[in-house]
């Protein structure tokens, strides 16, 4: 795991408080302050936070590390006390989290069968006729939320921060045990976009980088079997990691996935019956046919498609680059020659990249795989993209969201060009190695 020693012969400059304040009230003004419809404030406070965020990793010391690294604590504590501004979300977490209350399985109905349990909050979410997706572990949480503060929003939307935030810091934590230097730890742990969509937007990736990371450490440990409830916990906040797995199949014993699926079992098992896989499958379906915002390849294919046959192809283009992402990461592991568990990050970069370059819908908070992998290995295209991505608030600036073109071309041209950039040295490399 690659990354560059902090620098220690520069001073600090204009000071580590004066820079840590100048960070922390961005981060709080932006977590407190606009709404999702206000995108020309949000993207100024973000780039007002990428500014202090790229200073800070250009002119910390060494000797600075533990007060960035108490920064970025600080400033993921400090976003609890407010229901997210920029997402909504949370009513759909707490929606879950109620029926989960009183004894009902959330992926059995729709919120609209359920309509009359709280009519204001039924009215604030943002799909009421689709079947809830989120895995237990994210349901784990919604429940104790609800469970605290059953009649509250304030109240449970307090606890699930805490939890996010609790859990990201974990994270940071586990950065360290890694490997990865300090100031690729900080990479991660001040970034922006990890900070705000995490802890402050309130996305389940906190948990599933959290376990990921805790996975990935007792595999490189050599600790293969307790890295298994690492897996399943990751596995149980997002089903994203369910791609990294045929990477191991050359590196673990088959019988490692059967403890894997037992383990998975019994976290899945309080929620299963005979609805759940065709209630979960349709709300994935959807996602895949219908579903469609700041996209890269897909929007290329789908304006080709339209010069060519006036329609959007997205119930065929969807499920195609789909089939497209798993061809290319079952072919990538079977290619790969150096097993070493090491390796992991950077052959968990190139799927999920492949994955989000070819989906149908790219939101700011699933760039938190890329970023987090980016602390692990030389590549900073995810930066760049973490950089640009807060752009796509512009989306809502209106009642309709309609996200701008030009949005999509700048942020694909420049994320791709950099990708390829820092790319391309290393597949020249390879290819003479192999010759």
């Amino acid at each position: 795991m690659t990354a560059t020693a902090m620098q220690s012969n520069q001073p600090p400059f204009p000071g580590k408080w004066i820079l840590g304040s100048l960070f922390l009230a961005g981060a709080v003004a932006l977590n407190y302050g606009p709404t999702q419809h206000e995108g020309w404030v949000i993207v100024t406070l973000y780039t007002w936070l990428f500014l202090w965020y790229a200073v800070i990793l250009y002119k910390s010391t060494p000797e600075q590390y533990p007060f960035y690294k108490g920064l970025a604590i600080v400033a993921r504590f400090s976003l609890i006390a407010a229901i997210p501004n920029l997402s909504d979300d949370v009513y759909r977490f707490i929606w879950d989290g109620r029926l989960l209350v009183q004894g009902i399985n959330p992926f059995d109905h729709l919120p609209r069968e359920y309509m009359n349990m709280d009519p204001a909050l039924f009215n604030r979410l943002n799909s009421p006729d689709y079947y809830t997706v989120y895995p237990p572990l994210a349901q784990l949480t919604f429940f104790v939320a609800a469970g605290l503060f059953p009649k509250s929003i304030l109240g449970a939307t307090i606890v699930l921060k805490s939890i996010h935030a609790a859990l990201d810091t974990g994270t940071i934590l586990l950065l360290e045990r890694l490997g990865s230097s300090k100031r690729s730890v900080l990479l991660y742990a001040l970034n922006p976009l990890i900070i705000i969509e995490l802890t402050g937007n309130l996305h389940f990736e906190a948990g599933m980088l959290f376990f990921l990371a805790l996975a990935l450490w007792w595999l490189i440990q050599g600790k293969w079997y307790r890295s298994i409830w690492g897996w399943v916990g990751a596995i149980g906040a997002k089903l994203l990691p369910l791609m990294f797995l045929p990477f191991l199949v050359r590196r673990v014993r088959w019988y490692w996935f059967l403890l894997l699926g037992a383990g998975l079992l019994l976290l899945f098992a309080p929620l299963l019956n005979s609805w759940f896989f065709g209630h979960m499958g349709a709300s994935l379906d959807l996602y895949f046919r219908k579903f469609e915002f700041n996209a890269g390849l897909y929007f290329l294919l789908r304006w080709v498609g339209k010069v060519l046959t006036g329609y959007n192809l997205i119930l065929y283009l969807g499920p195609a680059l789909a089939l497209l992402v798993f061809s290319f990461i079952i072919r990538l592991a079977w290619s790969e020659k150096d097993e070493k568990v090491e390796r992991l990050p950077v052959l968990w970069l190139a799927a999920i990249s492949c994955y989000l370059l070819c989906s149908t819908t790219v939101h700011p908070w699933y760039l938190a795989l890329p970023v987090f992998f980016s602390a692990l290995t030389k590549y900073r295209f995810p930066i760049v993209w973490s950089a640009l991505i807060p752009l796509t608030y512009l989306a809502y600036r209106q009642p309709e969201v309609h996200l701008p073109a030009w949005v999509s071309w700048l942020e694909y041209g420049i994320v791709t060009g950099y990708m390829l950039w820092e790319v391309y040295p290393s597949l020249i490399s390879s290819r003479l190695q192999l010759k």
